[in-house]
């Protein structure tokens, strides 16, 4: 591969890309332009104004993956089913303009995936292993079997958070949160004691009310508990006792802890360096 290409990660609530030049990053770029918050633009039009002036005369090859190839993106792209090999994925890249492709994402009979397919890439390659976790908004727990990612379970650990704390009577009236690494330990000892979590989500709000909670320490406390039950599921769902970690690191250290205490062992790697050796990956498997 020669070295030069733009990368872009274009999720639901930011879009980043990376142009890099003989092989090293020479420029980058976060905006808060994910599909989800274009109103007055288009996705073409975003992209004109501020990934097309890159490519210069040259046109250098563009890589995208994530929910650009949604229904709501540049172009709906087609799932893959599972299991699929890092050939697979390269060889059914969409392509929406001379020398700009999209990833397609991945799917099972019950779950679906887009942008994650090419962080695991990466992460295979980097970090190789027999289950990821990818923690965020609806964290991925992701089998890979002789190469190729097997299947997936999806939990929806970080939006159930976000609504509980912004749309339920956990979160009313709640003075500002603060770091509470107590509260949360306490959380997610619980979580992991009681993973089904539909008789103990009221405890946050009762804990609190009853003086054993501070108000500032709620959201540490939930997410501990929402954390702990997910990976005590997982763990028992997925019969796993080692996993790998792709994510951002303040919230791999959480679910590194819950690991732990769950009795699983515990691996780690940075999201975007696993998402730039999938995009490397994949292009050079075109070659």
């Amino acid at each position: 591969m020669s070295g030069d290409y733009i990368a872009v990660d274009w999720g639901s609530s930011h879009l980043r890309a990376w142009l890099y030049l003989d092989g090293q990053c020479a420029d980058s770029l976060q905006l808060p332009y994910g599909i989800s918050r274009l109103v007055d633009q288009t996705v073409r039009e975003v992209f004109a104004q501020y990934i097309q002036p890159w490519r210069g005369k040259e046109v250098l090859p563009v890589l995208m993956a994530g929910m650009v190839g949604s229904d709501a993106g540049w172009h709906t792209v087609p799932y893959l089913a599972c299991p699929v090999s890092l050939q697979t994925l390269s060889a059914q890249l969409f392509e929406v303009a001379p020398q700009i492709w999209i990833v397609p994402g991945l799917n099972t009979p019950h779950n679906v995936m887009r942008g994650e397919e090419t962080q695991l890439l990466g992460a295979m390659q980097l970090a190789p292993d027999t289950c990821y976790v990818l923690p965020g908004t609806h964290s991925k727990w992701v089998q890979v079997a002789e190469g190729a990612l097997s299947g997936f379970t999806t939990a929806m650990t970080g939006e159930l958070y976000h609504l509980l704390m912004q749309h339920s009577l956990i979160g009313r009236g709640l003075t500002s949160q603060h770091d509470d690494d107590r509260a949360f330990e306490a959380g997610l000892q619980r979580g992991l004691e009681s993973p089904a979590l539909v008789n103990r989500l009221f405890e946050a709000r009762a804990r609190r009310v009853l003086g054993e909670l501070d108000p500032g320490s709620v959201g540490d406390w939930l997410s501990g508990l929402l954390i702990g039950a997910e990976v005590e599921a997982m763990r028992s769902e997925l019969s796993v006792s080692q996993v790998t970690l792709v994510g951002s690191e303040s919230l791999c250290r959480r679910y590194w802890l819950a690991c732990e205490q769950a009795g699983i062992t515990v691996n780690e790697i940075a999201g975007d360096t696993a998402f730039q050796q999938g995009i490397r990956s994949i292009l050079d498997a075109r070659r």
